[in-house]
């Protein structure tokens, strides 16, 4: 590991016992702080239930953790913008956030559109299909960024179930971290090679910080917000915390090869190459019992631009908070 990875992550690990309630709230009112958590989702009735009533536990009170629960769905087609609606949250659909500048698909995308429909100074973003979440997410994420003024950009790790029913976990991150951002950052960006999972959907940042970067819309956004707060603050702008354990939904190999792909292009867009690969689709070959055949998914690697280039054009019909 590079030296200075080491250092930050000897420095700029957060755990567990470090992290006290009490000094969350009392530093988060004094600072005047407001607090917004984000899901975006898509077709996830079967988890947005439990998540949105985890996060609610800390709305309670009259200096609560949490100021607002936002839901952002991406053209879902089950019930999960009823069921998240129920549950207590604030559901927007992504398409009507700022329609005069069109709608994508994509994780990226639903993560931009937040920023023009929440209020928080700082974001707290949730991955929708999680099934072992924790009040406790949502609380250490913050507190780097509630304790430490410094701290721009906080990620979740956490030990993973392994998805070969031994019930056996493991600290690292999943396939795709493994065998591609990982040695991406070994290679480019060792300075980042500290940062346990890289593509963790847990992290916390402050609205300072993210309105001026711009995002992928697809799955490239962890990485490429992670890159470009190293780029633009530095690595001491960074801290990493220990959220336990985490459980989810693990995606076939065809949707995880798009998926790299994104990232891959967030990637080479960041590079000092000065050449950036953007692709449209990836193709998978079949093998099939008349020769082999071709199949193909979409590909998601377009950018936003920062979004405080976006808040200053003037909204034509637009969902604003």
């Amino acid at each position: 590991m590079h030296p200075e990875a080491r250092e930050w992550a000897d420095t700029r690990t957060w755990t567990a016992d470090a992290i006290e309630q009490d000094a969350i709230t009392t530093a988060k009112t004094n600072f005047g702080l407001r607090v917004s958590v984000v899901v975006p989702a898509r077709d996830e009735s079967a988890t947005i239930a439990s998540i949105v009533r985890t996060v609610q536990t800390l709305t309670h009170g009259s200096n609560p953790i949490v100021d607002e629960i936002v839901v952002i769905d991406s053209d879902s087609t089950d019930a999960t913008t009823t069921i998240a609606r129920t549950a207590g949250a604030t559901v927007i659909a992504a398409a009507d956030i700022r329609p005069d500048l069109g709608s994508r698909s994509g994780k990226g995308e639903a993560i931009w559109k937040s920023l023009f429909v929440t209020s928080g100074d700082l974001l707290v973003f949730l991955d929708a299909d999680v099934t072992t979440m924790t009040p406790d997410y949502v609380t250490r994420l913050i507190a780097p960024l509630v304790l430490d003024p410094s701290v721009a950009l906080v990620k979740g790790f956490y030990d993973r179930d392994l998805a070969d029913a031994s019930e056996r976990r493991s600290g690292q991150g999943g396939r795709v971290t493994e065998l591609l951002a990982r040695p991406l950052i070994e290679l480019w960006w060792p300075h980042l090679s500290g940062v346990a999972q890289p593509l963790a959907g847990e992290w916390a940042i402050r609205r300072s910080l993210i309105e001026t970067l711009p995002i992928p819309s697809g799955y490239g956004v962890e990485f490429a917000v992670l890159v470009d707060t190293f780029h633009t603050m530095g690595l001491a702008a960074i801290a990493q915390v220990d959220l336990g354990s985490r459980e989810h939904r693990h995606q076939d190999l065809l949707a995880l090869s798009a998926m790299a792909t994104e990232i891959l292009s967030a990637a080479t867009t960041r590079m000092s190459t000065g050449v950036a690969y953007v692709a449209s689709e990836i193709a998978h070959p079949v093998r099939g019992e008349h020769g082999l055949t071709w199949t193909s998914r979409p590909v998601n690697a377009v950018e936003r631009p920062p979004v405080l280039s976006a808040l200053a054009e003037p909204t034509s019909g637009s969902a604003r908070r």
